[in-house]
């Protein structure tokens, strides 16, 4: 397998264009006259088996260029409901737009998922969700089954994806990010890239034994793109920068297709929204 890996740091340079943790969305994060735009669908609230008692929001960006006679590509994203706007850090769907376009990006479908919550009455926020931390940070298949067996083929009821895991994606940021990371790990079978932002590959629940693991597991066919910043969270659980540098050392040391982008950001998108563009195109690229 061809392996390619980087470390990225911010220049001197671009520190000094910038104030500490600031970071500025670039032209492909913003709508361009022409393109053609793609359509976000509300799902039905989805009530869960695998997770007893939970509910949660979901919906699903359709590019334009989709045509059930060329099944598409897939990524999912966690904490849906900051991914599937157009204002904002991350204007999913105006980023597709563009990257599918100008043919950087083959007709990918999105889901945008939300945590689940327990009972009838939704939080008033969706990063409150009761059942988001169980879901997100544990070890094992559990998520990966919900997403495979309960979630993805509804999709595929109504649209084309491809078969091939090479055209599987999946994006989170903090516990959203080990949650995607740990769906490649047990099924690279299904899914074989990872957008991960402020990853918290500590002890909230055991995943700080990530870095050990993969330099103590066979190389697995995932394609890994990590950020992180010097002022993320540091508290009980650990250390979020140093984890991440961690993760990063271990997918070095192992040949894994990986890149690090590691700036001087906090506990938040602004740094992976203005990367996210960039970030699409080395997941993605051929």
């Amino acid at each position: 397998m061809l392996t390619r890996c980087c470390f990225t740091l911010l220049t001197t340079l671009s520190l000094t264009a910038l104030a500490l943790g600031e970071y500025s969305l670039g032209p492909l994060s913003q709508i361009t006259p022409g393109v053609p735009q793609g359509k976000v669908l509300p799902m039905p609230v989805h009530e869960s088996k695998i997770f007893p008692g939970t509910k949660r929001d979901w919906w699903l960006y359709v590019p334009a260029q989709y045509s059930a006679d060329k099944p598409a590509n897939l990524m999912v994203f966690q904490d849906g409901h900051d991914y599937v706007g157009i204002k904002g850090a991350w204007r999913v769907p105006v980023v597709f737009d563009n990257l599918i376009a100008s043919g950087e990006m083959a007709p990918t479908i999105a889901i945008f998922i939300n945590p689940g919550h327990l009972g009838d009455t939704k939080p008033a926020s969706a990063w409150k969700n009761n059942n988001r931390g169980k879901e997100y940070n544990s070890l094992g298949d559990t998520y990966a089954r919900f997403l495979l067996e309960e979630i993805i083929p509804q999709v595929q009821k109504d649209y084309r994806l491809t078969d091939d895991p090479e055209g599987w994606a999946l994006a989170g940021a903090s516990s959203g990010a080990i949650c995607a990371f740990t769906v490649a790990w047990e099924r690279p079978d299904r899914f074989r890239k990872v957008f991960s932002t402020i990853g918290s590959f500590v002890n909230l629940a055991g995943g700080h034994v990530y870095p050990s693991l993969i330099r103590l597991t066979d190389r697995k066919p995932l394609r890994i793109y990590l950020q992180d910043g010097s002022h993320d969270l540091d508290n009980p659980y650990g250390n979020w920068p140093l984890a991440n540098q961690q993760m990063a050392k271990a997918l070095e040391f192992m040949h894994y297709d990986y890149t690090f982008t590691f700036g001087d950001g906090a506990h938040n998108s602004n740094h992976g929204g203005s990367v996210f563009p960039e970030a699409m195109k080395w997941l993605w690229r051929k």
